[in-house]
């Protein structure tokens, strides 16, 4: 039997709770041993309750733990280069939470380290591991749609963060976005080659305090010569509303869209309705782990 791989969880927010329980819980091959947070009594409060030994405020004294493997990094978008390169230093391997820094400049560095110290790095992009994504790109691959020509991306979520996390988020592009920019280069097989984005506020007019939109355009071109057009919004108060779309040279392949829990529908002489997914965490918590 393999051995486990030793994590240590910082930032105990709402995902960071998750990470903290799935990896105590329900990640056979992993055991939480640390839990870090900043906010006064939280990583004592979590570590009593999911049953980890060692608990603490300073990240410093978790990476110098020669008992940790791994470290889970859900902090605050804007702490995410320091934090990286702190464990990529201490020997640790690293999953990050996206995005990996804020700046190209920041990446950049972390990458750097990252290669320097010999570690591995996983960023969250929990879509690829999503079973119809999973599938799309096996038949991308097996060239059931020819050369992949233009990706159309959908993020559409109705759970506007409150101000104290848009403030450190970086961004709905950053923050929001970022999932159909890694989705599309994931479909495409290339890379992004230039960008063009617009965004205004519709809805949530606070996020403007912190320069930040709440509905978005973003085009990408890419060095295949492929291109892309991603749709974020963070209006849709129906429900967690993910979609994609990937024109090849021979058809086209389409992911997502019903919207529905389960693959159930109710018919009755005024109409059909099903369950709306409502969150994401409930979209993904019937990923195997």
């Amino acid at each position: 039997m393999s051995k486990k791989i030793r994590f240590a969880v910082l930032g105990l927010g709402r995902l960071g709770y998750w990470h903290a329980e799935n990896l105590s819980q329900r990640v056979k091959d992993a055991e939480l041993v640390a839990v870090v947070d900043p906010m006064e009594g939280r990583a004592e409060q979590v570590a009593r309750e999911l049953g980890v030994a060692k608990w603490s405020k300073n990240p410093v004294e978790i990476m110098e733990d020669p008992n940790i493997d791994a470290i889970a990094i859900v902090t605050p978008t804007s702490t995410h280069a320091e934090m990286i390169t702190l464990a990529a230093n201490h020997q640790k391997h690293i999953f990050t939470e996206k995005p990996i820094t804020q700046t190209l400049q920041e990446a950049d560095k972390v990458i750097e380290a990252i290669r320097q110290n010999k570690v591995l790095c996983q960023v969250g992009f929990m879509r690829r591991f999503d079973p119809s994504y999973v599938e799309a790109k096996r038949r991308i691959e097996a060239g059931d749609i020819g050369q992949p020509l233009y990706f159309k991306g959908m993020t559409r979520d109705g759970g506007t963060p409150p101000p104290e996390f848009i403030k450190h988020s970086g961004g709905l592009y950053l923050d929001f976005s970022i999932h159909d920019y890694d989705t599309a280069r994931f479909f495409m097989g290339a890379e992004v080659t230039s960008v063009t984005a617009l965004g205004s506020v519709v809805h949530n007019q606070y996020v403007a305090e912190f320069n930040d939109v709440d509905q978005a355009l973003t085009y990408l071109t890419f060095d295949s010569g492929a291109a892309a057009d991603i749709e974020a919004s963070r209006n849709a108060y129906y429900g967690y509303d993910i979609r994609a779309e990937i024109i090849g040279t021979e058809g086209a392949i389409h992911v997502g869209g019903s919207m529905q829990h389960h693959d159930v529908k109710i018919l009755k002489n005024n109409g059909a309705t099903y369950n709306i997914i409502p969150d994401f965490p409930t979209s993904f918590k019937c990923l195997s782990l």
